[in-house]
């Protein structure tokens, strides 16, 4: 699906180049994919996701300019902590759902469609892992792709980041994902923020609701036993007994978003 492309990275399609953020680790998986955008042939391009204050990432992503328009898919650091000062020195406008991640322009709309770098880019808000996360559609020549940010990763599953996050909106996002790629006439690949191009959204958008419904029963199944009133660090205990302990603290805040879910306190 992927293959290299000279010093900018990796191609993830015609349109889309993968340049890896040094930044590997238990939740960012091989690190940060900032993508660089442009149709064949256009001067310009579009980066989503500058991704860390990395000086040397970010002049790697700057030399495949000029840079036409930065994009954020949410505010995480892995994803922003470069983003404003890569888009000062590209001396481009940053977009975001969060108006505290745009400079030299408003925020995103859901719905929009961005003209950029030779591209018709659709603006999807697809809450859940945060309130502000956002997906792009991307009509390539060969068909459409989407990148997910961490909606959907290319390795396991996302977290839901409680309170920001919530799981009703992500269920919902998913969906609306699902739908979206079934109207197209072949596979829609995935491009996420972390890990490898997936070439089938429906499939992974499939697995991810059948993997949420079966955490929902085993968090149900655990309130049965401890009690309705559980603590979130009791559930995570019993459901995610075999997790790592660098991912226990991503444990528990998706157990408190599943309780908030079942209890119906959010989403």
């Amino acid at each position: 699906m992927s293959e290299r492309n000279g010093t900018e990275g990796v191609r993830a399609s015609d349109e889309a180049t993968i340049v890896l953020a040094p930044n590997p680790g238990p939740m960012t998986l091989d690190g940060t994919n900032s993508y660089v955008l442009r149709a064949p042939g256009s001067p310009s391009a579009v980066v989503v996701d500058p991704g860390p204050d990395d000086p040397a990432h970010l002049a790697r992503l700057a030399a495949a300019g000029p840079v036409e328009l930065v994009l954020i898919t949410h505010h995480h650091a892995d994803h922003v902590a470069g983003a404003l000062g890569f888009a000062e020195l590209v001396g481009a406008p940053m977009r975001a759902f969060d108006p505290a991640y745009c400079a030299g322009a408003g925020p995103l709309v859901d719905g929009e469609t961005i003209l950029a770098a030779g591209l018709a880019l659709e603006v999807l808000h697809t809450p859940g892992h945060t309130a502000d996360s956002a997906c792009f559609l991307v009509r390539g020549e060969a068909g459409p792709a989407v990148l997910t940010g961490d909606t959907i990763l290319g390795r396991g599953t996302t977290i839901i980041a409680d309170p920001d996050g919530a799981l009703g909106p992500y269920l919902d996002s998913l969906e609306r994902l699902r739908s979206l790629a079934r109207a197209a006439d072949a596979p829609v690949p995935a491009l996420p923020a972390h890990g490898p191009v997936l070439p089938d959204l429906v499939a992974i958008c499939d697995a991810y609701l059948a993997h949420r419904a079966e955490r929902l029963d085993q968090v149900r199944a655990a309130l049965a036993a401890l009690g309705a009133d559980a603590s979130a660090e009791a559930v995570t205990d019993v459901v995610y007994r075999d997790t790592d302990a660098s991912v226990r603290q991503a444990a528990e805040a998706s157990v408190r978003a599943q309780l908030a879910y079942l209890r119906g306190e959010r989403g």
